[in-house]
């Protein structure tokens, strides 16, 4: 009730938006809204709410991380529980790119993204239109800045961005780490299979041997996401991008 009235009232000041600190009720607004400085005004409000949120998580999680120091039990603590704990990087990133993924890509049947040459005109129309709604879905994210479909997922919180932007009660955004890949990843991934119902058609291994995820396996990825959304509902037009 309280998301209905907001997003059904009329335009908002600055003032009233920063009074706003429920993420669904900003995010229902940024989709009716159709005056450009209206978005403006909202994005800047949406980013300034996920700040806050996460500049608060760090302050707690550094007032938490005092505490275990003095009583010395950060040595027994789980690795990398914490930002910039020595401890949390086990494993070393390779300094080349592993072999191509094996991701499930190759067993899914995307025409388009294995046959470039017979769709070429087409599958670049709507690879880009894809971008673009990514794009625009997680302009209000920090640490997000979708240029392609390759590196700017490399650290998973594109895809937590994405799926956080439909599903904002689901986890915290503020909370992430972009060193944590794997979290990030498996985060991702099981939200959107739990409440999309969009199937993990990628291996977090695969992602995780790579130092850049192979664009195709996210493209396809993301399409099916998309469809999904659509299948729900939670996308207006049936048109797939």
């Amino acid at each position: 009730m309280e998301a209905d009235a907001a997003v059904s009232s009329g335009p908002p000041s600055s003032q009233d938006l920063a009074a706003i600190q429920d993420e669904e009720v900003l995010n229902k607004m940024l989709d009716k809204a159709v005056d450009f400085e209206e978005r403006r005004m909202l994005r800047a409000a949406l980013r300034e709410l996920l700040k806050s949120k996460r500049d608060k998580r760090e302050k707690d999680r550094g007032s938490r991380q005092e505490d275990l120091r003095q009583q010395g039990l950060n040595q027994r603590g789980p690795p990398g529980l914490f930002p910039g704990v020595g401890r949390g990087s086990t494993k070393q990133q390779p300094s080349q790119c592993s072999p191509p993924s094996t991701c499930l890509y190759l067993y899914y049947s995307d025409t388009s993204a294995r046959s470039p040459t017979a769709t070429a005109p087409n599958t670049k129309s709507v690879k880009q239109m894809l971008l673009d709604w990514c794009r625009a879905k997680t302009e209000p994210y920090e640490g997000v800045n979708i240029k392609n479909f390759s590196s700017s997922w490399s650290d998973g919180i594109a895809f937590c961005a994405l799926v956080h932007r439909f599903f904002p009660e689901a986890f915290e955004y503020s909370t992430l780490n972009p060193n944590k890949r794997r979290d990030n990843f498996e985060l991702a991934f099981t939200t959107a299979e739990k409440l999309a119902n969009c199937p993990p058609l990628l291996d977090v291994d695969d992602l995780l041997r790579m130092a850049e995820p192979d664009w195709k396996c996210v493209y396809t990825y993301i399409q099916e996401f998309y469809r999904c959304l659509v299948e729900k509902g939670l996308v207006k037009t049936k048109k797939r991008p």
